[in-house]
């Protein structure tokens, strides 16, 4: 009487050992794969540096602070027949929407210096910030050349106009300049290369570049709006 073969016997290969038989499961599919790197990224991206986390806490007061001024200014407008008073001649639209073109545009190096700053490149990091800071200095540069000698023929205290005028570039100019210190602190850090806090400096100057050209756009539509 035949016995049954053992597995493997009709084609001449061994028997598995002990212990060692056909696993179950099957393979993982590529789209089980991708799934499990998106939940990695995700997860990154979750995980920020707590000086990312803090520059957002900051931006988000500081926004809050220009909401509030950009209120009250068309609050007042709103309240007064003329705006701005008589004697008192239309705001430009050219310069200031040329000057802010410019300012935003300087997100542009910022970006790139955080993905550079992110890939361990040091000189482009540098040169990227380098960049982005001439212009901007030339920007204030200009706009506060401006506010002074509008400061000389509208004064401040003269009209409610006036007082939320230059409330409202004071302190986006104040802000600019504070983001230009930013820039010249992150470039005498980067003399010396990069590390993970310098790159975490370098992602939060960026983002406050960002936001602060968001609200540079909302001070222009303010500052222009009584000549639309």
């Amino acid at each position: 009487m035949s016995g049954a073969l053992p597995r493997g016997a009709a084609t001449g290969e061994p028997p598995p050992a002990a212990g060692q038989g056909l696993s179950l499961q099957p393979p993982r599919s590529a789209l089980a794969r991708s799934g499990e790197a998106a939940a990695r990224m995700a997860a990154e991206r979750k995980a920020q540096p707590s000086g990312i986390w803090g520059m957002a806490l900051f931006l988000c007061a500081e926004t809050m602070l220009f909401v509030g001024v950009i209120g009250s200014y068309f609050y007042l407008d709103f309240r007064v027949k003329q705006w701005p008073p008589a004697g008192v001649k239309l705001p430009e639209t050219l310069d200031p929407s040329v000057l802010t073109a410019v300012l935003v545009l300087t997100s542009v190096p910022m970006a790139l210096a955080a993905r550079r700053a992110r890939a361990g490149r040091p000189r482009a990091t540098f040169g990227l910030i380098a960049l982005a800071a001439f212009v901007q200095c030339g920007y204030l540069a200009f706009q506060l050349h401006q506010f002074v000698a509008e400061a000389h023929t509208l004064h401040p205290q003269a009209s409610a106009y006036a007082s939320a005028y230059f409330t409202l570039l004071g302190l986006h100019h104040a802000h600019v300049l504070l983001g230009i210190l930013f820039d010249l602190g992150l470039l005498f850090w980067l003399r010396t290369g990069l590390s993970d806090y310098r790159i975490t400096g370098v992602r939060a100057v960026a983002l406050y570049w960002h936001v602060i050209n968001v609200i540079a756009v909302a001070v222009l539509i303010t500052e222009i709006s009584p000549s639309l």
